[in-house]
């Protein structure tokens, strides 16, 4: 039982499925275009660190919809969209 324990984890170990952690960059998009105000951008953005929410979505991408993604070939969230390029430097 442990030897089929251990090939299966290297099995998925081994098929690389890096995604584009759509539930991840929504997150931090939507934390991005939240208040036009940067240092409310930057409590939400403590908080959310706080209580992992950042966290726990980049784990959700990596071990549940990214791996969806690279066996079906579909996510099941959909892309989000362009970072605001004004976030970085107004």
């Amino acid at each position: 039982m442990k030897k089929m324990i251990a090939a299966a984890a290297l099995t998925l170990g081994a098929t690389s499925c890096l995604g584009p952690n759509h539930m991840y960059n929504g997150l931090t998009n939507w934390n991005a275009r939240l208040s036009d105000q940067d240092w409310v951008d930057e409590l939400v953005f403590l908080g959310l660190n706080f209580i992992p929410v950042y966290g726990l979505a980049l784990l959700g991408d990596v071990v549940v919809v990214n791996t969806i993604d690279y066996w079906s070939g579909e996510n099941p969230i959909s892309e989000p969209g362009p970072f605001p390029h004004d976030a970085f430097g107004r």
